[in-house]
């Protein structure tokens, strides 16, 4: 379910406390959510090693000489790093909230809904005339500080991201891409954190349900960004939009019938 659902713009964070929800298992817990990233952020990294490659050597090199910052993977490497810094602000001050309240079935239910009708206007309006190669300092901050809205579950972290990407005019795959790009350095950090978590208490899950967990979604996750690369080129956002707002109507009114809690 991460594997698929990470990359897809329909919030991996929600089915990982639906799924659990609808067979009547305990909530795995937060830090088992971020752990288990870890796993298709390895997929973003093999999947992309050429890239992170390049733009890592051209943000290093516009430390040493300040005229190669105008070159184009030397700002993706600054603009990732500004995009990350409103998540890691704001991860640090709700940690709690994260952990605990922001798990709710309604909240996840309601935020399924919300960002699936932003995915649609942002869609219906976005000119698609732009690509990586104009991004500036200004999308950067923007699409940074939509990533920081993932932090609520249901919200998605691709789908806010590509949402913001297409309010910027930015063509669907570009979009995407730059989404998936942006999501390395926080989803690392939060995996790496969570980590000491893994195992405690009554209801989180065994580090060997976490390896197994991890390993899959690395496999499916390496599928799901090439699908969603590939469809985006000739696909709208629709088929993603009714399937969150169908999914988040029917959380909504199995917990109000107190069939699932």
């Amino acid at each position: 379910m991460q594997g698929l659902t990470e990359f897809l713009p329909i919030s991996s964070t929600a089915h990982l406390r639906i799924v659990p929800a609808f067979f009547g298992w305990p909530d795995p817990g937060a830090a088992f959510t971020a752990v288990v990233q870890l796993g298709t952020m390895a997929a973003v990294l093999l999947y992309f090693r050429h890239d992170l490659w390049r733009i890592a050597r051209a943000w290093l090199r516009s430390l040493r000489d300040p005229e190669h910052r105008r070159e184009l993977d030397a700002r993706m490497g600054w603009y990732i790093l500004l995009g990350t810094i409103p998540i890691g602000i704001f991860g640090l001050i709700f940690k709690d909230q994260i952990e605990t309240g922001a798990r709710n079935l309604y909240l996840i239910g309601s935020m399924l809904i919300v960002l699936g009708v932003v995915l649609w206007v942002a869609d219906r309006v976005g000119r698609r005339t732009r690509t990586l190669e104009q991004i500036n300092g200004t999308d950067g901050v923007v699409i940074g500080l939509a990533q920081a809205l993932a932090l609520i579950p249901g919200v998605s972290r691709s789908g806010s991201t590509i949402s913001a990407g297409l309010f910027r005019e930015f063509d669907r795959p570009s979009a995407a891409r730059y989404s998936f790009l942006l999501s390395v350095p926080a989803v690392v950090l939060s995996g790496l954190f969570e980590l000491r978590h893994i195992g405690g208490g009554s209801h989180q899950a065994g580090a060997g349900a976490v390896i197994i967990a991890t390993v899959v979604a690395f496999v499916v996750g390496y599928a799901s960004i090439a699908f969603l690369l590939r469809y985006l080129v000739r696909h709208t956002m629709l088929v993603f939009v009714i399937y969150r707002v169908a999914l988040g109507a029917v959380v909504i009114a199995l917990v109000a019938g107190g069939a699932i809690s």
